[in-house]
């Protein structure tokens, strides 16, 4: 269970980050791409992917 919790907290905190750059502009070619929304969801979603990681981390087996 240990391992399913901190994958899938890498997967979300990956998918963050995917939205920021485009949001910031850095990844092109989409219609998120320069758009502000994605800018301020992508690292509050990286954020609580870390901190699902972290959490199945801690977990006891």
């Amino acid at each position: 269970m240990r391992i399913v919790v901190m994958g899938i907290g890498v997967v979300v905190a990956c998918f963050g980050v995917l939205w920021a750059l485009q949001g910031f502009g850095v990844l092109g070619g989409s219609p998120m791409s320069n758009t502000t929304t994605w800018s301020v969801i992508g690292p509050i979603v990286a954020v609580v992917g870390i901190a699902v990681a972290a959490y199945g981390s801690r977990m006891r087996r």
